[in-house]
């Protein structure tokens, strides 16, 4: 369906988020025979408040889309914004629908996770209660890997190689003291342990890897956990545990409610988590008298361009030019899709599920690729994850630092964050 394009992201930013961005620029401008491309501030939540820009202005020609590739977050911002259950409160509909209208769009790209894809799916809904001729199509993104039919989805493959390249560096650091340090390093992963199992990736022939992985599809027991750390303290030097922040108790409380009982919930009531490592801490000091810290990753691993998978960057563009070209063929409610085609050699293509078979919902790992005698991952999960990281793509360097796109005062006369 041609005509002209809005895209938009949402949700948590990944390293890759903004490849797929210029895929959907790059595409639809090259398919488009002159279709104008838009870009929602904030996501939806911008829309709403018709906070929207001229990519063209932004996007000039190739070394800025390179650019645009090797730039870390969400470079037209993002939101976390629920939309109504359709009959509820379809004046929203109405406005955006109006938006929508008023330049003409007729293809609605939206970059985002799980609940990300309950918004197209939402508005790809009521185009067909209303007949509005425009074509709603999902570009999937998340560091946390748990996308529904995907094999996989793009910014997973940076964060993982972020995650195993930092354990191993923990853990020679871990090693320079002969004072038996115990470490607890906590990564995101708030329903699935996708992240924290990828700090398995550190484990070769240069670094034994971590001791202990912990996985929200896992419950937790503490006394256990207390009981393996003192094992390993008399086995070892140094120890490294990790644990997932979603990370849950038998009873189905989270670790971290432990030290912090209150809270706080977005709009999809998704819970914010931290402080699991923390509390683990100061139940091993408490319990052996030992040199211990907690690290968190917090957003790190999701922001750390400077150390992405090509392999993750190109697929990342790659499907959003999928999404172009599905919406240019009349496609619509769908989502694109990564499909291993191979293992060795590697190898993927692209395709589209129903909207609803993602939207608010989460994939976790499978339980044959749990080892919960040992608390680690099985060596499957490592021949899945291993591709995805492969291949570097250097950042474009000023001054000793990396370079990156960002809105200049005369833009939109609006200057966010430096991404």
């Amino acid at each position: 369906m041609i005509g002209n394009v809005i895209v938009g992201q949402s949700g948590g930013p990944t390293a890759v988020m903004n490849s797929s961005l210029v895929g959907v620029y790059k595409t639809a401008h090259d398919l488009g025979h002159g279709s104008e491309v838009y870009g929602m501030m904030n996501g939806i939540s911008g829309l709403l408040k018709e906070n929207i820009v001229d990519l063209s202005e932004h996007v000039r020609d190739d070394l800025d889309i390179e650019l645009f590739k090797r730039t870390p977050s969400a470079y037209l911002g993002s939101c976390r914004y629920k939309l109504p259950e359709i009959g509820e409160n379809d004046a929203i509909y109405n406005q955006i629908f109006g938006i929508l209208y008023k330049y003409n769009i007729r293809n609605f790209f939206y970059i985002g996770g799980n609940d990300s894809m309950d918004t197209v799916y939402k508005l790809s809904q009521y185009a067909q209660k209303i007949g509005a001729p425009i074509s709603f199509i999902g570009v999937p993104k998340t560091t946390d890997n748990d996308l529904m039919v995907t094999d996989h989805a793009p910014g997973y493959g940076s964060a993982a190689k972020y995650i195993g390249t930092i354990t191993k560096e923990i853990i020679k650091d871990g090693y320079v003291y002969d004072s038996g340090m115990v470490t607890v390093m906590e990564v995101r992963g708030r329903g699935s342990g996708w992240l924290a199992g990828a700090a398995a990736l550190a484990k070769g022939e240069d670094c034994e890897g971590p001791d202990l992985i912990y996985l929200p599809e896992m419950p937790m027991d503490i006394d256990d956990f207390l009981d393996r750390i003192g094992q390993l303290r008399k086995e070892k030097k140094a120890v490294l545990a990790v644990v997932a922040d979603g990370v849950k108790l038998p009873d189905g409380r989270y670790v971290c409610e432990l030290a912090k009982p209150t809270l706080f919930y977005d709009a999809f009531g998704n819970p914010s988590l931290s402080g699991t490592a923390q509390y683990l801490v100061d139940r091993i000091i408490e319990k052996y008298g030992c040199e211990a810290r907690a690290i968190g990753f917090n957003g790190m691993q999701r922001c750390a361009s400077h150390i992405v998978s090509r392999v993750d960057m190109t697929e990342a563009f790659q499907v959003g030019g999928a999404a172009v070209r599905a919406a240019f063929d009349g496609e619509t409610g769908k989502m694109v899709t990564l499909e291993r085609l191979l293992q060795d050699p590697y190898q993927c293509a692209t395709g589209l599920c129903d909207l609803r078979d993602v939207a608010c919902q989460s994939r976790q790992i499978p339980q044959d690729w749990i080892d919960p005698y040992n608390m680690y991952v099985d060596p499957e999960f490592l021949r899945y994850v291993r591709p995805l990281i492969q291949a570097d793509l250097p950042p474009i360097m000023v001054d000793g630092l990396p370079r990156h796109a960002f809105f200049r005062e005369k833009e939109q006369g609006w200057n966010p964050m430096m991404l």
